[in-house]
């Protein structure tokens, strides 16, 4: 038995999983305890298990404590400072900061503003231009700013970046020649940097056994598990927690779209850091006045709604004011979100096509408590300019397997298959 538990800025989720035949055994769920230390809340969900979880093994993602923060550095905005940004966010991460160009002071000093827990330094193709990314590299270098770095830059600078900025982490170049993206190995790199420097040091443990056990950011492994649904279709994942909500899509490139300098990955990520159900709460009626989904009158009275879950992120609606404010929410929450996803998944300002999705998938505590509904509404966001799946199948992840299935998938491909199709109506 596998116990595959995600620690999230609100809640806390474990399933107990049979690592030979994927098999839902239990699931369970706590409200994470960062105030004092999750490991508690862990333990709580591990036990209501049952006696089944006895002696399993024990997997564990987290975002708690804010989710992973990362910072890009490019060489040009359009090229490889986008590549980056689209790397970073589909490596579990929120972008904080975005910089291109030769570092000088004044972007120094935004990039530490942004207080990023990584940065993922990027800059020329293998054999191209040298000098923006060695001027960076010394600029870098002299500064007193210390944050991990993963460089995944112009092949040829790197034995020089590495001889500058010492405990960086080198890894293959995200964008090796025009129109070539290659996210893997950068990946690779954010994603052990975040489980050695970053997950260990938010203060939200103080046992070893929290480290030991966390195998990856949560949006990461979700888009592990996005990665296996998709191997035989098009598809949209949608998660709103109570911080932020993620869109994933894997969408097939058009043959005849005109190729971009940066590529197109046909599984991408974006994140919206202001708009969750409790946390971001305030940002989600601020963000649905900006697309004028709301008229002033009822932003007003939903900016109430919003501040109080803020304020309460253990809070539960129990009247059918408090249901319809929160169904409401999470409504303008996904509408928001899938527009953004559209314009911003793909470079250039292209709309990204997710007409052909033939299954979408929603995930978090509002769409399993209240239903599906909300994510009807947004799906039927017609004024949003962006291209609607027609057709798709709609189902809601109630298990919270996605995470559970992104854990189990490096060593049981086979059991996080046989997972997520036993429990997502795939």
């Amino acid at each position: 038995m596998i116990i595959c538990a995600d620690l999230g800025s609100t809640w806390t989720k474990a399933a107990l999983v049979r690592e030979e035949d994927g098999d839902l055994v239990a699931t369970s769920a706590v409200p994470t305890t960062v105030g004092t230390d999750v490991v508690h809340g862990l333990d709580r969900a591990v036990a209501l298990l049952g006696p089944d979880a006895r002696g399993a093994s024990l997997r564990v993602c987290s975002s708690a404590g804010g989710g992973l923060r990362i910072a890009v550095l490019g060489h040009e905005q359009l090229v490889t400072a986008d590549a980056g940004r689209r790397v970073a966010l589909t490596a579990g991460g929120h972008v904080v900061h975005v910089a291109w160009g030769r570092l000088g002071t004044a972007a120094i000093a935004a990039l530490r503003a942004a207080r990023p827990d990584l940065l993922l330094f990027a800059g020329g193709t293998d054999g191209g231009d040298e000098e923006t990314v060695l001027h960076n590299a010394r600029r870098l270098a002299t500064t007193r700013w210390r944050v991990p770095t993963v460089y995944a830059g112009n092949a040829v600078c790197a034995p020089a970046v590495r001889e500058m900025l010492p405990g960086v982490t080198v890894c293959g170049n995200i964008l090796p020649r025009l129109g070539v993206l290659d996210p893997a190995a950068a990946r690779d790199a954010l994603r052990a940097a975040f489980l050695h420097h970053v997950i260990g040091g938010r203060g939200l443990s103080r046992s070893r056994r929290f480290t030991r056990h966390v195998h990856a950011a949560t949006p990461d492994a979700v888009l592990t598990a996005v990665t296996l649904l998709a191997a035989h279709r098009d598809l949209m994942v949608i998660d709103v927690g109570g911080a932020t909500t993620d869109v994933y899509s894997a969408v097939t490139a058009d043959p005849d779209r005109p190729r971009t300098t940066t590529g197109t990955l046909r599984c991408a990520r974006t994140v919206e850091g202001d708009l969750g159900m409790r946390a971001g709460a305030p940002g989600i009626v601020a963000a649905a006045r900006a697309e004028r989904l709301l008229t002033d009158d009822d932003a007003d009275r939903l900016e109430i709604a919003a501040a109080a879950r803020a304020a309460d992120p253990g809070s539960v609606p129990t009247t059918g004011r408090e249901r319809a404010a929160e169904e409401r929410l999470a409504g303008l929450a996904l509408t928001v979100a899938l527009r953004r996803h559209a314009r911003h998944a793909d470079p250039g300002g292209a709309l990204r096509d997710l007409s052909a999705a033939r299954l979408v998938v929603g995930s978090g505590g509002v769409l399993r408590h209240h239903g599906p509904a909300a994510l009807h509404t947004a799906l039927g966001d017609h004024a949003g300019a962006w291209p609607v799946p027609a057709g798709a199948v709609v189902t809601v992840d109630a298990a919270y397997v996605l995470a559970a299935a992104g854990l189990l998938a490096p060593d049981h491909p086979r059991a996080a298959r046989r997972l997520l199709d036993r429990t997502s109506g795939t």
